[in-house]
């Protein structure tokens, strides 16, 4: 799994090589890329909609084309890279699950969401603070 995921940075990163890579993917920016982002979200969630789990596999493959591409632009512009986006979305997840990963101890979904929100809250009150 680990090597097909950085196969797929190795490819955009070689479709954006400025040298030899390919014309139109050099050209896209993150903007020019949203209308393309927003068509493959509604692919995915017409996918899950229709129960057609083929589909689904490829538009879920569209949309982590897009998480990706947008990683490298930023990579090429030196501000971060995808694994910096890995580890930030991990951190989030363990941060917000102290029931899986802590010794909070939560006994329905609804207590998780409500827990989830909660810490959600907290983060963004922080973050302006800082």
């Amino acid at each position: 799994m680990v090597n097909s995921f950085y196969k797929l940075v190795e490819v955009i990163a070689a479709l954006r090589n400025k040298e030899n890579g390919c014309p139109w993917d050099i050209k896209q920016t993150r903007e020019s890329l949203v209308p393309n982002f927003i068509e493959e979200l509604f692919e995915a969630v017409e996918a899950i909609e229709d129960q057609d789990l083929d589909s689904l596999r490829e538009e879920l493959g569209d949309l982590l084309l897009h998480v990706v591409f947008q990683a490298q632009i930023s990579a090429e512009e030196g501000l971060w890279d995808i694994e910096s986006v890995l580890q930030q979305i991990n951190d989030k997840l363990i941060r917000r699950h102290p029931h899986v990963f802590g010794d909070l101890s939560l006994s329905d979904a609804n207590e998780v969401k409500m827990n989830w929100e909660r810490i959600k809250k907290q983060e963004k009150t922080e973050r302006k603070s800082v």
